[in-house]
């Protein structure tokens, strides 16, 4: 690899997580301007958001963004089937959850993904890679510490949240490479997929009809709202299958491990939401943490590059 094809492709890699950053935010304040103001059904609007993702990579194909590739349905089935996994017990764990607790969990997904990738996929993490979870468990320990408490069920969603989101985050960086499909590829045909199985599942946890239903009577504003939310997760749902795709689903935690601290700090500047000296120590730990899995990624990065061009 040259050094101008390098270049290029780090530039594409932090344009994609600056509009993974971006999004994501803006998702979180359009999402909850959404629920506190007009009380609209959460798997509901994920259910649109897969809906309008699945239109608008439709768009980008028409526009000649891509190719489609044929795929076959058996093969994308497991990963459809986790995501509503990933969805159905994150919500759960969420409501049956503190807001501590619910965080501690989410952060057991990285430690979960490499011994996935370890056990099934062969993959080989060193020493130092894994000694970094520790500062970014400790951070999120810090962060959650008062607002941790414990119940069967609630032990019980949050477990398989972990679980089926480990899965499925590593799914969608093993079938990118399996298949030989870039992200759009992927994901053209397992947003319409996820969207079936997920107009199934809705009914059993929230109302469709109704004044709380996905198809009562919500004002103009409302809706727009919600169109805006999906343009949104359009963008972070194909952000998150390019990152994976050209990096691996750690690096994706680590950066989700970032927007978490990015977020809290941004609540702290911008709204002045509180923040005690241990969520500020948390926030410093899980920052070290990652600086620390970037400054060991990038040097074996390199270790691996100067072993290949020492090859005769």
């Amino acid at each position: 690899m040259g050094v101008p094809e390098a270049v290029g492709r780090s530039g594409r890699l932090v344009a994609g997580l600056l509009v993974n950053l971006a999004a994501s935010i803006c998702i979180v304040l359009v999402n909850k301007w959404i629920y506190v103001e007009y009380g609209f059904p959460n798997m509901s609007l994920t259910l649109l958001h897969f809906v309008v993702t699945g239109l608008g990579l439709h768009l980008c194909q028409r526009l000649q963004l891509f190719c489609p590739k044929a795929l076959p349905p058996a093969s994308l089935l497991p990963l459809a089937l986790s995501f509503c996994g990933f969805v159905v017990f994150t919500n759960l764990s969420l409501q049956n959850n503190t807001i501590g607790t619910y965080q501690l969990a989410k952060a057991m997904t990285t430690p979960v993904i490499i011994l996935i990738q370890s056990l099934y996929y062969k993959k080989t993490f060193s020493s130092k890679i894994k000694l970094t979870l520790i500062p970014i468990t400790l951070g999120v320990i810090l962060n959650s510490y008062f607002d941790v408490k414990f119940n069967f069920l609630g032990i019980l969603f949050a477990t398989l949240g972990v679980l089926v989101t480990s899965i499925y985050q590593v799914w969608v960086g093993a079938k990118q490479h399996e298949l030989q499909v870039n992200s759009m590829q992927l994901l053209y045909y397992q947003a319409p997929m996820s969207s079936a199985i997920l107009m199934f599942t809705v009914p059993f946890f929230e109302p469709v009809t109704g004044e709380r239903g996905i198809f009562g009577n919500w004002s103009a504003t409302a809706l727009m709202l919600v169109l805006l939310s999906g343009i949104i997760a359009f963008l972070v749902n194909l952000s998150i299958y390019w990152i994976i795709g050209n990096t691996s689903p750690v690096t994706y935690n680590m950066f989700g491990h970032f927007k978490f601290c990015v977020t809290l700090l941004g609540g702290y500047i911008l709204f002045k939401d509180p923040l005690s000296l241990n969520q500020g120590l948390g926030i410093l730990c899980t920052l070290c943490g990652i600086l620390l899995y970037a400054h060991f990624k990038l040097s074996e990065q390199e270790e691996g590059k100067n072993k290949l061009a020492q090859r005769p």
